[in-house]
């Protein structure tokens, strides 16, 4: 196995962090991270001096604030958060239901923002969350405005399946795709969670192409699709039109 370098010895040391591990002990981090004990107290030391991590009372480490900062200047972390803010707030008024934004990495989406009220229906889902893009409503709505060969090669496979119901055959998944860019919106049902519905819609950046997705969660037992649709897709134009984007015949969806 051939020995990390410097720097990949550091982002091993960061990547050890994950929602499902928040604090973790030196011990802990060396484990997670395949380093040395030893090598991870050095690098431990440094990012903790430098602010990229914080040690509590209890002697655990969390990721610390200058990581923070530092990605607050992501444009499509906190940045496209503000733009998008007003119009999720008023999805979210117009819904009462769980409000997303999402972003894509890869063949992962990655959720910058979640707005749920007190009585909205359960989800596995945060802020800074990843998922796989065939599996979510705001997933759909970016994988298919990816190029062709990446669509390609994301149908081909391996899919992930969370429910019964996750979409796992390569040709269901181009139709569902096909479906999306016909209508401007995407419904995944029951993908994630047997309970929950998302209807989602495809933010553009100021260039025309897709720059994210915004999505609200329901209840999947009577859910309102035709309702939800407009008013996803008054969002996603919304945030569209504060980035920058100006409609053209070829890039609106029919209504």
């Amino acid at each position: 196995m051939t020995p990390l370098s410097a720097p990949n010895r550091l982002l091993a040391v960061l990547a050890a962090f994950d929602h499902e591990h928040t604090a973790l002990s030196l011990t802990d981090i060396s484990r997670r991270a395949g380093l040395s004990l030893t090598t991870a107290h050095r690098l431990v030391a440094a990012l903790t001096e430098w602010g990229a991590l914080e040690r509590d009372a209890e002697g655990a480490y969390h990721v610390g604030l200058r990581l923070w900062e530092i990605a607050a200047l992501a444009p499509r972390g906190v940045a496209l958060r503000q733009i998008a803010l007003p119009y999720l707030e008023d999805l979210y008024e117009a819904t009462h239901e769980n409000v997303q934004l999402a972003v894509r990495d890869g063949a992962e989406v990655v959720y910058t923002e979640w707005i749920s009220g007190r009585s909205s229906v359960g989800v596995r889902i945060q802020v800074g969350a990843r998922w796989p893009l065939h599996a979510t409503g705001v997933g759909l709505a970016l994988l298919a405005h990816t190029q062709p060969a990446f669509q390609d090669a994301y149908c081909a496979g391996p899919l992930a399946a969370y429910t019964p119901y996750t979409i796992t055959d390569p040709a269901r998944l181009r139709r569902a795709l096909a479906e999306v860019r016909r209508t401007g919106s995407a419904v995944s049902s029951r993908q994630v969670t047997d309970d929950a519905l998302s209807v989602a819609a495809a933010v553009r950046g100021r260039d025309g192409t897709v720059a994210a997705a915004v999505s609200v969660v329901v209840p999947h037992v009577d859910a309102q699709i035709p309702a939800l649709i407009p008013a996803v897709r008054l969002a996603a134009r919304g945030i569209s039109r504060a980035l920058g984007w100006r409609p053209t015949a070829r890039t609106v969806p029919p209504a």
